[in-house]
This record gives structure tokens, C-alpha cells and sequence, in this order.
């Protein structure tokens, strides 16, 4: 049977992983996870008990509204302006998604379709590569480096790449996907090259579509910058926001889709026609979550930055040298010399094997990825410590 959609996909590699831990836990190993990037820390107290007083209320079982109530676009246009000083018009620069990854690929549908084609950085967050895929359209890839792979800057390196992949390509693409700070290599950029991104959209006719999913998760002063701050951002540019990773809030699956208006209402049509919106007592919680524990973000931050220290001084002490990432929650760490002559899987396989520590395979984020393993900050300091004592026995070749 063909499943048009999907055939196209490549082999979800992460299942792999995923079997072997389950196999080792179920053999009564503690394995000590850093693959999966879904955040341990609880979503903020005040949250979880509006969201228990408003499931109480019989009038919110009721359908919602697939753009989001008021106050919850209003309460997103609010934290907008607070920090990045970005004037958000709730009624019409703003539609609530169910996550980041419905809001991306429900909006591929609307910009994209067959015989069109868009610009992804490689290696990057698995739907960024499938979204447009979905949509019909023809994905480019451009090489997005690891920060510590070189001394040029990667957000300069992948703008070289976006503009030669532009001017090569048979049909001039319509969307460029990007997101800083990035998933999976944890590359940064400052608000020049957000300036020059934008610049660009604008002398191309293109849109950009920024996942600013760690936009609170940046580390030794340095402060993710909005696409939106740029001047003339919103004729080109729509920017995904969610509560995910800045207020621990995974399984709520709140985002938002934000800037221009034109785009945000064609993905309120299309979402009118396929959704009646997030369960309304989550809409009601995140509201108090972004307006009364304002915050939280920031007690995240402190405690991710605490983690990445303690992995990255552990790998360091073992002989493993990994650059410390600006901004995400995700170490992208590459392969030690010694062991290169397998692939990310074997490797990602043999750590689960012989230290009980479980990472992500790089290739699974694509073309440049296989070179790495990525490590999420979802381990507390004393289980990363472990997990750095575990990996110094299995990796007796660094020394």
C-alpha cells in the first residue's frame, strides 16, 4: 500500500535508540538519558492548579477558538513587547498552534505546494527538513556548522550558504526555515545577521520562517534576538514561539505563529478547517503562566546553563572537547577522534551498551549531522556526573 505523504520520510533512526533503551531498562540497567529533548522541570505551579480550577468549569469543555482566546494572544503580544520591545497587534499578527511542529507544517501548507521549493538548514530539528516536504514542495539544504568547528562564525557560514543556494537554485525558493539559537548544533547569531536574514527576504520576495523555540534558553549573558526586532521584519517574516521549553511546558502544546499578518491569516483559514483549538483551561493556565510568572524563564535559564557546565567540565576532564553552547538546551557534541571510524548510530548504540548513556545520533537530524552526537540538558548535575564516570570506562581510547 503507498501512503503518499510518507513515503518519502527517511528511517526515524531515534526509534533505534529508543529500542535499546527500553531493552537496557527492562535488563534493570540505569540508563541515563541526554536523547530525547523533553524537559524534567515542572510547568510553573500557578499554571497547573488555574489550569485545575478551570477544568472545573463546565462552559470551557466546550470547542475553543482555533486562533486562541483574546487574552492568550493578548498575553503573548504583551510578552513581546516586554522582551523584545516588538509592538504585536493580538487581533491580527497572532494564531495559537498546538506546538511549534503543528504551527510549522500546517504552515508549509499554506506557503508551499508542489513545484515550489524552500531553504532548511542541515542538520536540523527533523520537521524543518519533512515540513515542506509535506506540502509538495522541494527542500534545499544549506550546511549549518558546528560552533566550534571552525573559527569562522556559523551564522555567517550559513548565510554564504543560503545566498549561493539561492542564486543556484532552478526555481527560486519561496520560504527559508531557519532557528537560532539551533537545534541541533546550538549555533547562535546576534541581531546583525537577524538584519541581514531579513534584508535579504526582502530583496527576494521570500519568506523566512523563524522557530524561535529557545528563545529564553541563552547562557553567559547572551539574549536570542527576535527576527521581529528588525525593521521591516513583518512584510517577510512570521516567528513560532511556544511555551515548551521557556516555561517547561511540553505536553500543554502551546505556540503561536507571530508577525505578518497577511501569513498568520492565511494559517487561521487553513486552521479554521482543521482544529477548534487547544483545550480551552490549557489556553486559560498559559495566559497566567506568561502573565504571572513572568519569571520562570529566567529560573530555567539559570538551571540549564547549571547543567551545561557540568557535562561539558565532565567531558573536558575525560578528553572529550566540546565547544559550550551559547543558547538551546542541547550539547552537540562531535564524535572523538578516536572513536570516528563509526557512524553516529554505532556510536550513539555503543554508549547505550557500555556506559548506559543514551544520546541522540546525529544523522537523524540530517545531511552533516552524522559526525555528532547530541546530548539534551535533561539530566540534573548529579546524574550528568555519572554519566561523565560511566562514559570514562567506555571510552578508554581518549585516555
Amino acid at each position: 500500500m503507498e501512503f503518499r505523504r510518507i513515503n518519502g520520510l527517511p528511517p526515524y533512526v531515534f526509534t533505534q535508540i529508543n529500542g535499546l533503551k527500553a531493552e537496557a531498562r527492562a535488563a534493570g540497567r540505569d540508563v541515563i538519558d541526554f536523547g530525547f529533548g523533553n524537559p524534567d522541570l515542572p510547568s510553573p505551579q500557578i499554571a497547573v492548579a488555574k489550569l485545575a480550577e478551570a477544568v472545573q468549569n463546565p462552559k470551557n469543555h466546550r470547542y475553543s477558538a482555533s486562533r486562541g482566546i483574546p487574552n492568550l494572544r493578548l498575553a503573548i503580544a504583551t510578552r513581546y513587547k516586554k522582551l523584545f520591545d516588538v509592538d504585536i497587534d493580538p487581533d491580527t499578527e497572532v494564531v495559537t498552534t498546538i506546538g511549534a511542529k503543528e504551527g510549522l507544517t500546517h504552515l508549509m501548507w499554506v506557503l508551499l505546494g508542489p513545484g515550489d521549493s524552500a531553504i532548511v538548514p542541515s542538520p536540523s530539528y527533523p520537521i524543518h527538513l519533512a515540513g515542506p516536504g509535506f506540502a509538495g514542495a522541494t527542500v534545499i539544504t544549506v550546511p549549518m556548522h558546528d560552533p566550534g568547528a571552525s573559527t569562522n562564525d556559523p551564522g555567517d557560514d550559513f548565510f554564504e550558504g543560503l545566498v549561493h543556494a539561492f542564486q543556484s537554485a532552478s526555481v527560486k525558493p519561496r520560504v527559508i526555515i531557519c532557528s537560532f539559537p539551533h537545534n541541533p548544533t546550538s549555533a547562535c547569531v546576534d541581531l546583525a545577521f537577524m538584519e541581514r536574514l531579513v534584508n535579504f527576504a526582502l530583496e527576494h520576495n521570500v519568506v523566512i520562517c523563524h522557530d524561535f523555540a529557545y528563545a529564553d534558553l541563552g547562557f553567559d549573558g547572551y539574549r536570542p534576538p527576535s527576527i521581529l526586532q528588525v525593521p521591516r521584519a513583518k512584510e517577510c517574516c512570521v516567528e513560532l514561539y511556544t511555551l515548551t521549553k521557556s516555561f517547561s511546558m511540553a505536553g500543554w502544546r502551546v505556540g503561536f505563529l507571530v508577525g505578518n499578518a497577511e501569513i498568520v491569516a492565511a494559517l487561521t483559514k487553513l486552521k479554521s478547517y482543521l482544529d477548534y483549538g487547544t483545550f480551552q483551561p490549557v489556553q486559560i493556565a498559559a495566559i497566567v503562566a506568561m502573565n504571572e510568572a513572568v519569571d520562570y524563564p529566567d529560573q530555567l535559564q539559570r538551571i540549564y546553563q547549571s547543567r551545561r557546565d557540568a557535562l561539558i567540565e565532565g567531558l573536558d576532564r575525560i578528553g572529550w572537547h566540546v565547544t559550550p553552547p551559547r543558547g538551546s538546551m542541547f550539547i552537540w557534541a562531535p564524535i572523538p577522534e578516536a572513536y570516528s571510524e563509526m557512524s553516529s548510530l554505532e556510536f550513539s548504540k555503543y554508549l547505550i551498551e557500555e556506559a548506559d548513556v543514551a544520546t541522540s545520533p546525529g544523522v537523524g537530524f540530517g545531511e552533516g549531522g552524522d559526525a555528532h552526537v547530541r546530548f539534551a540538558l535533561i539530566e540534573n548535575e548529579m546524574r550528568t556526573n555519572q554519566a561523565v564516570r560511566n562514559l570514562k570506562k567506555a571510552l578508554a581510547k581518549l585516555g
